[in-house]
């Protein structure tokens, strides 16, 4: 291993709270092709146990680094080359652990466009610079007579000159820049103000019409909210710094000239050069550091983000299967009426009809009688209704039909139909289902999702599933990149079914990708089931090393060998089988024993391939083969009557379903077409940092009712058990005004998902 590796492996495991060592031995295993999810569950020995999260962290960190590093060998090669590379100035840019520092220091040296202080060198005035920054008791426009030419006709131009030659040297001082860096952190504020004549048509935006406030401390919603509002030419937004100081110099232009042992209360030369600090602020230095805190801000901004949509994806994605049972799917709609599709337990598509039982043909008769005959032809034991426009009147209908049948009757559930619509379209859905209608094709993946929400949100580009914040705003290779990382993490730790996956869910395993997967489905449609794992070295293009990284994690239910079952993998079959031997009992008959298995003694079958890390895992596998990490199935139960936001009345006990969780709030679905907001200040009795402390996507919790805004759309929720109604969310938190009320939130686009209908409100509480 390089020095350079060393350096970064250990910089690495500080990060991480893990060895050097620890971190040396997985980067060679990524380097080698390794996933993520084959490392942390099948290399433990290898690494040490580090997990997933710390194996996710040290993936981003060592790209980061490794570009940080090809970056400085860059730097350097420039600044040798130009012959200007010494001992101290490389030792430097070793020194350095960021790209931002990086590039202070390279400043000097980098490429530029003729600048005026070029230009004044060219007319023969780098000397008098030096002289009056070397010699504090001349007298500047005497001295500058010295300099006089035709390019420089009168001692003014000349001392002009000699300032941007100055400018340029304050402005490029790495070890300033720093200083003037962490000052601004700390005291900047961001200031947004409405641009004059755009208050109607940015009224979104209203909160930030006038807003200020410390820019370390901007949390990432009303970052991104006031960018969007600049970028819609809403709103002006700048960084302010000083604005309240006072005295003939500003505490950054002190600074500057500090650094440079310049007095504002000195010689001549003194205060002529006092004024070039504060030019060389005001100019340069305050330019290019608003720039570079602005584009931290909004990095800033962005990270928060999309951690908090990797999060909540995480959570959607390991919610619930409601199981293998024939599911109908309801898409609502009104005019367009209600599209209905009916799926066996594996998902294959029964039947379809629409219905029209809203205005304008009013069918509710027809509507029923159409439902009851389909669940009693394919024992229909699930209803799934999608979430969408007309969700509760479907409701209600179906309500209604169930209470004519005989039990047993099937179970009604709303479930989120987020993307569902993205999908029907997709190259995906028309390869899946090429007969079906498009309209049909909703209620398909409707069913589907309630049924395994897992192997068919794969299906929907991670971005349209909606339980994002500003996920149109932040950089989308970072973003998909992050989703991308969790939908890969989830369909691992749940597995696969091998005999039954489509192409999308195959190709979220470790090792496969999109061509491996459909290669593995033309396979099997071609020669049918799968009997065993190594089965899959038949496909074509899937070799050993696909097959090392997958095969774990791919399930063959019931086949000749029951470990195929399992998350054991193939290449440990033989130390589950001396588990097997010394209990002297069929492999079979064994799985699932857990009082025989913790009779065993797991450093018996520990030997030079598998440690203890292995032997632990395999006997927590036959304890319980092939289980699924995700939560037992249940669901909210909606409130009768309670179908619009106008029947909703401070004071009411709801029952609801979390559909998206940020830093400030969670969004509760109530049954009333807009989601709810639960502030942090009302999640819980205790004080609460991150609404994720409290609760995830897909809980279910009951909630009271705060405030109502039918008019805005807006509903204030609460889960504090001394909630009162006329208590705003929030109003407990002691940054808030005494006479200043908590507002629900507005509804958001429909590319914002629910989180975007409160933000408004949400932003207005300060951290």
């Amino acid at each position: 291993m390089t020095d350079t590796a060393q350096a970064i492996a250990r910089l690495i495991a500080s990060e991480i709270s893990a060895r050097p060592e620890q971190v040396a031995a997985a980067v060679e295993l990524l380097d080698g092709g390794a996933t993520v999810p084959f490392v942390a569950r099948y290399r433990k020995e290898v690494t040490g146990g580090l997990d997933d999260a710390q194996l996710r962290t040290l993936e981003t960190r060592l790209a980061y680094l490794r570009e940080l590093e090809a970056r400085r060998a860059a730097i350097v090669q420039s600044i040798e080359a130009q012959g200007k590379l010494t001992d101290e100035l490389a030792a430097q840019i070793a020194r350095v652990t960021t790209k931002a520092e990086l590039e202070d220091i390279y400043l000097p040296y980098k490429p530029k466009r003729r600048t005026k202080a070029e230009i004044a060198r060219e007319r023969g005035l780098e000397p008098l610079a030096d002289a009056l920054f070397a010699d504090r008791s001349l007298i500047p426009p005497t001295e500058a007579q010295k300099f006089l030419s035709d390019d420089v006709p009168d001692a003014k131009a000349a001392l002009e000159g000699a300032r941007d030659i100055l400018a340029e040297r304050f402005a490029e001082d790495a070890d300033l820049i720093g200083k003037l860096r962490d000052y601004m952190e700390r005291n900047a504020l961001l200031r947004a103000r409405v641009v004059e004549g755009k208050e109607e048509q940015g009224a979104k935006f209203s909160d930030y019409f006038d807003h200020a406030e410390p820019w370390a401390k901007v949390p990432s919603h009303r970052a991104l909210a006031m960018l969007r509002g600049r970028n819609e030419e809403v709103l002006a937004v700048d960084l302010e710094l000083d604005a309240e100081a006072e005295g003939r110099y500003k505490p950054a232009e002190a600074m500057v000239a500090a650094h440079f042992g310049i007095k504002a209360d000195g010689s001549d030369v003194d205060r002529w050069l006092m004024e070039v600090a504060r030019w060389s602020w005001r100019v340069k230095l305050w330019l290019h550091l608003s720039v570079d805190l602005m584009g931290r801000l909004r990095e800033r901004a962005e990270d928060e983000a999309i951690t908090v949509f990797a999060r909540n994806l995480k959570d959607l994605l390991l919610a619930a299967p409601a199981g293998n049972r024939a599911t109908m799917g309801l898409d609502p709609g009104i005019r367009t009426g209600v599209k209905v599709a009916v799926v066996d337990a594996t998902g294959k598509v029964l039947d379809t009809a629409t219905i029209y039982p809203f205005a304008p043909r009013n069918d509710v008769q027809g509507s029923q009688s159409v439902l009851m005959a389909l669940i009693a032809r394919h024992k229909v034991e699930l209803i799934a209704i999608g979430n969408g426009t007309a969700s509760r009147e479907t409701e209600r209908l179906v309500a209604d039909m169930l209470s004519m049948i005989p039990a047993p009757k099937p179970l009604k559930v709303v479930v989120s139909e987020a993307g569902a619509s993205v999908y029907s379209a997709s190259e995906t859905a028309s390869n899946e289902l090429p007969g079906l209608d498009v309209s049909l094709r909703g209620a398909v993946s409707i069913a589907r999702r309630l049924q395994d929400p897992l192997a068919e949100l794969v299906k929907i580009e991670p971005k349209s599933i909606g339980v994002g914040q500003y996920q149109h705003d932040v950089d989308q290779y970072r973003l998909a990149k992050a989703l991308d990382a969790v939908v890969e993490d989830a369909v691992n730790a749940v597995g696969v079914d091998l005999n039954t996956a489509s192409a999308p869910l195959l190709a979220r395993v470790s090792g496969l990708g999109a061509s491996l997967a459909e290669a593995i489905v033309a396979h099997r449609d071609a020669n049918g089931a799968f009997a065993a794992r190594k089965d899959l070295l038949k496909v074509a293009r899937l070799g050993p090393k696909a097959f090392e990284q997958a095969a774990g994690f791919l399930r063959i239910r019931d086949g000749a060998e029951p470990l195929d079952a399992s998350s054991v993998h193939p290449e440990a079959y033989g130390v589950a089988r001396k588990i097997v031997a010394a209990c002297g009992r069929d492999i079979r008959a064994l799985m699932g024993d857990s009082a025989a298995l913790k009779r065993l003694d797991p450093k018996s079958f520990v030997d030079e391939t598998f440690g203890l890390p292995t032997v632990r895992d395999i006997l927590a596998e036959l304890e319980k083969p092939g289980r699924d990490p995700r939560p037992e199935f249940k669901t909210a139960t909606f409130a009768d009557g309670i179908e619009e936001i106008s029947d909703l009345k401070p004071g009411m006990m709801l029952e609801g379903t979390v559909t998206n969780v940020a830093a400030f709030g969670a969004f509760v679905d109530i049954g009333v077409h807009q989601d709810g907001l639960v502030h942090v200040s009302q999640l819980a009795d205790r004080f609460i940092k991150d609404a994720h402390e409290v609760v995830k996507a897909g809980d279910v919790v009951k909630v009271k009712v705060l405030e109502v805004d039918v008019k805005r759309k807006r509903i204030s929720l609460s889960m504090r058990r001394d909630a009162a109604p006329e208590r705003s969310a929030g109003a407990s938190r002691p940054d808030r005004g005494p006479d200043r009320k908590t507002k629900t939130a507005k509804p958001a686009a429909p590319s914002q998902g629910a989180l975007g209908a409160a933000l408004a409100e949400a932003m207005r509480h300060k951290r």
